[in-house]
């Protein structure tokens, strides 16, 4: 009973939600910070804060994610790490194919995306909903 009534309070948000378009995708750069992960059994945990960031640059249909640590300063820690991306719309969806090798290989659906958040559902039917990250710069 719980089950389903996720699904349906998760299928009428997305359905609520406005349309993503091909000129909102710039809307992905940036860094972002997880916010809330939705199970598919519709458990979710909230992050209050989190020490890493994911850092999304976005060029036409193609990009890349890696991690990042922001510092006090104001600048950022980061490895070379980063996955690639290849940005695909069917039937007016937009997703998130990485393909940086064949163990990583994976698909996310954009659910909602605008300049101060966005959300994607995975393969597994795990929803991430990520904020943008505000900097905290204690040199001024």
């Amino acid at each position: 009973m719980l089950k389903n009534f996720v699904i349906l309070i998760t299928l009428c948000f997305i359905s609520c939600t406005s349309k993503i378009n091909k000129q909102d995708i710039k809307n992905l750069n940036g860094y972002w910070e997880i916010q809330k992960v939705t199970f598919k059994d519709g458990t979710s945990k909230e992050y209050k804060m989190s020490t890493t960031l994911d850092y999304i640059q976005v060029l036409d249909t193609t990009g890349y994610r890696k991690k990042v640590q922001p510092k006090f300063n104001g600048t950022y820690e980061t490895s070379n790490d980063a996955e690639t991306f290849r940005i695909t719309e069917e039937n007016a969806t937009f997703f998130l194919n990485y393909s940086s090798d064949e163990i990583s290989k994976r698909k996310e659906k954009l659910i909602t995306l605008n300049k101060n958040t966005f959300s994607v559902i995975n393969e597994e039917e795990v929803m991430y909903t990520y904020k943008k990250f505000t900097s905290i710069n204690s040199t001024k």
